[in-house]
């Protein structure tokens, strides 16, 4: 009875820790692409606005960096987002954001990039009103 006893046990731990291992979205997200491609958008505008000698600013850019890695890594492989115009340009604007901060990160944002992933924030939540 032991043995049985033990094995069920040892069974269920194995479940368990499967399903507690395999959530594939991440505690920073919610799993409703609309409401966290717009939580992302508020929280890179907060990090992009932040003065370049602001104490926060590295752990805003530290921040902003998990929630991209995040975002990517829940939604790029779906493939009914992946045609949506709201998640093409949210995954152009992540890249070049992630890409500046890779490659430049002490140097501030340039003011151009700024403009422009202030255009591309735009246009993705254009596109979730709409939809698409």
């Amino acid at each position: 009875m032991k043995h049985y006893v033990s094995r069920l046990l040892a069974l269920v731990l194995v479940v368990v820790i499967g399903l507690i291992g395999c959530s594939n979205v991440p505690s920073t997200l919610t799993g409703d692409y609309r409401q966290d491609t717009l939580g992302l958008v508020n929280s890179l505008r907060t990090a992009i606005a932040l003065p370049d000698n602001s104490p926060d600013k590295t752990a805003a850019q530290a921040d902003a960096r998990q929630k991209i890695n995040d975002f990517a890594a829940t939604y790029r492989r779906d493939n009914s987002l992946t045609k949506l115009a709201s998640f093409t340009t949210m995954r152009t604007a992540l890249n070049s954001l992630a890409g500046h901060y890779s490659s430049y990160p002490n140097r501030p944002l340039p003011e151009k990039l700024k403009k422009r992933l202030e255009s591309e924030f735009q246009q993705v939540e254009a596109a979730l009103k709409r939809g698409a």
